[in-house]
């Protein structure tokens, strides 16, 4: 007993005195700002966002806008939008003039929603972290928050109306019986809150802040994800005092990883890593992200067809290209309002963990090169860089450019003094990296295929003799690795 309780003291004394080292962060941006973006997030590069709520049943939008907002198009829509009647016109169609947003709730049963298969899709995907909408702009929680019944003064909450499940409890336990990390995402405003609408900064105290301490305190999510900021600045949101409670007091303090929209102004600015949106990502030494749905619309669309959802090859691309460029990859899906990950949003990540089973060594913790890539003879055309809805067309950068323009022919990425080539077309004999020098003990490999490749060094060049393989035994497609060992620059 007494050898016990010395061990218990000594644990105790351990634990006060790592709290007490660990640095306390204060509420500012200078301060906030300090604190490195956990090594896991850095290391993962490949996340699955999944937009899902009471917007999955009418699961509607106009095609190249998100079905996720079907509440504000209908009712009011944006300034100088243009397609608010469409949304009218189906909605009235189909459900009736006198049918309310809230008239969805129970129509949102996800009777069919397994957690555990979700769970397994996401693991096969290859991705390391999940980020699900726990609160979207309609102020409705995929948790039991009295918070949202108090302000609305209804059920409005997935345990008591709709679902009548924790659905983000449900999903988080399953998820975390892999190896993959659970996030959330939090709208910090709601469009028609009543306390928001009447009175925005008691909305900020009594609803927001203690609604985003008892999902985070309930189900201490690894990612937190804010949204929703545009309307006010960091001071209206409270933001530094938010984010000082996180970092020092909250139970995720440790390895919590939050983004940069904290205020309306707070975007590439403060905060966590950077985030772009149906862009191209950014060209930063600061941690970064892209995030994107498969076809236009984050939550699930039924006005979007075959023909407007990315293919395999495209996402594998982009995942590639942000990855040599220093980011990671945010690729969004959309259940349906019955719980079920679209078949074709499963096979995309399916062909994506294919993918990566075989070239993962080449994306999961690996820093940007001193060049992202390698373009060929032409005119050098970027994508747009940008935060919300700038033109990439992957394929157009790759495989399939305009008549006289320049494609990334290689992408790269590093680990130490290993250097990782991955090409979008399978190179004709030969694959010539310019500006690439190697020591005498280098070895050349393909990931999949292991067989060391003859080189040769040629001036400044790095010159790689490219066996002829069957497509029998082909060890992936879309793209494909060279590891390349003792690279000096």
């Amino acid at each position: 007993m007494k050898r016990a309780l010395i061990i218990l003291c000594v644990a105790v004394c351990f634990l006060s005195a790592k709290r007490l080292t660990a640095q306390t962060y204060q509420a500012n941006w200078e301060s906030l700002d300090s604190r490195p973006t956990p090594s896991w997030w850095s290391d993962a590069k490949f996340g699955i966002f999944i937009h899902w709520g009471v917007y999955s049943v009418p699961s509607y939008s106009k095609v190249g806008e998100y079905s996720e907002w079907y509440q504000f198009w209908l009712k009011q829509g944006r300034k100088g939008f243009s397609g608010k009647e469409k949304y009218a016109d189906f909605h009235n169609r189909v459900y009736g003039p006198d049918f309310a947003y809230q008239d969805f709730v129970p129509q949102f049963k996800a009777e069919l929603f397994d957690p555990d298969q979700w769970a397994n899709i996401f693991e096969r995907s290859g991705a390391k972290y999940i980020v699900l909408t726990s609160k979207h702009h309609d102020g409705f929680t995929l948790w039991n928050s009295a918070e949202a019944n108090r302000s609305w003064g209804r059920p409005w909450n997935s345990v008591d109306v709709g679902p009548q499940r924790d659905l983000l409890g449900d999903l988080t336990a399953a998820v975390r019986k892999t190896a993959v990390k659970m996030g959330i995402y939090f709208s910090v405003y709601e469009w028609y809150n009543p306390l928001y609408v009447i009175d925005p900064e008691l909305y900020v105290d009594q609803h927001y802040i203690p609604q985003l301490k008892d999902v985070v305190t309930q189900h201490k999510p690894s990612i937190i994800w804010v949204d929703g900021e545009w309307e006010h600045d960091h001071k209206f949101w409270k933001s530094e005092e938010v984010l000082a409670w996180v970092f020092n007091e909250s139970p995720v303090r440790d390895d919590v990883v939050v983004n940069d929209r904290w205020g309306s102004q707070s975007r590439h600015h403060h905060g966590g890593h950077y985030t772009t949106e149906y862009g191209s990502g950014m060209d930063t030494g600061h941690p970064w992200e892209e995030c994107r749905g498969m076809g236009h619309s984050f939550g699930y669309s039924r006005t979007e067809t075959i023909d407007h959802y990315n293919t395999a090859q495209q996402l594998i691309l982009i995942l590639v290209d942000i990855v040599s460029r220093g980011g990671n990859f945010l690729l969004d899906i959309g259940p349906t309002g019955d719980g079920r990950i679209p078949v074709i949003m499963q096979q995309r990540l399916l062909e994506m963990g294919d993918w990566l089973a075989v070239n993962g060594e080449a994306i999961y913790g690996t820093t940007s090169w001193r060049i992202p890539a390698q373009w060929s003879e032409g005119e050098v055309v970027k994508a747009e860089r940008g935060h919300h809805m700038t033109r990439y067309d992957i394929l157009e950068l790759t495989v399939n450019p305009p008549e006289g323009h320049a494609v990334k022919e290689v992408f790269f990425t590093r680990k130490a003094d290993t250097l990782y080539a991955i090409v979008p077309v399978w190179p004709d004999k030969q694959l010539v990296l310019k500006g690439v020098t190697v020591g005498d003990q280098a070895e050349i490999t393909m990931l999949g295929v292991g067989e060391p490749m003859s080189w040769k060094a040629q001036g400044d060049d790095l010159v790689i003799d490219v066996p002829m393989i069957s497509p029998n035994i082909i060890p992936c497609r879309h793209a494909y690795t060279f590891r390349i060992t003792h690279v000096k620059q």
